[in-house]
């Protein structure tokens, strides 16, 4: 089943989630909106998708960053945006932990933020800690672009949104991103856009 997805303006993107109990995660309601999620981000289509996104202020969200999606972009354009695919998983009441400084700079985009894309820095490596869709602990280390999925996934379960980090002058719509950006250097496009 698809879910509609909120957009920017929606109070529920800004509130900070409720963790979720034991016992909802092993209920069949959170069973079924993890696998609506799942469709709905498949469809979408999109990398990670929040709980809140679909309406729900519950600290969960989906991630998936499939091979197809990156089956056109060079292998110079990959590597430096350190991207690799992450099989579909879940996560669940994550504390998110900074293993460096907000330093890789790239355009973002988000389900909630139709149709534009801007430059957000994020930390290259992260530490998760969180539960998996059975409530089992689980420990993620991540670096690259898996670090900056799960830092924006995990900004949707705190109420923040792409747009509160971004470099104002980069926002760009779809298009145009699309058009100019899509596979430029980093280097490149911080010497047009950030001051």
């Amino acid at each position: 089943m698809l879910l509609k997805i909120v957009q920017a303006g929606d109070p529920v993107l800004r509130q900070v989630a409720r963790p979720l109990s034991a016992k909802e995660i092993g209920g069949r309601e959170i069973r079924e909106l993890i696998e609506a999620m799942k469709e709905t981000m498949r469809d979408a289509p999109g990398l990670g998708l929040a709980a809140p996104q679909v309406g729900h202020s519950l600290q969960l969200a989906v991630i998936e960053d499939r091979p197809e999606y990156t089956k056109d972009a060079s292998a110079d354009v990959l590597a430096e945006r350190e991207r690799k695919p992450v099989p579909f998983h879940v996560i669940i009441n994550p504390k998110l932990t900074l293993l460096n400084e907000p330093s890789v700079e790239f355009f973002e985009g988000c389900l909630s933020v139709s149709g534009f894309m801007a430059v957000v820095p994020r930390a290259r490596r992260v530490h998760v800690e969180c539960l998996d869709e059975h409530g089992k602990k689980k420990v993620i280390e991540a670096g690259g672009w898996y670090a900056r999925i799960l830092q924006h996934e995990i900004d949707h379960l705190n109420g923040t949104l792409y747009l509160d980090r971004m470099h104002t002058r980069t926002l760009s719509t779809l298009e145009n991103y699309n058009r100019y950006w899509k596979d430029k250097k980093t280097d490149e496009i911080r010497s047009l856009f950030v001051r």
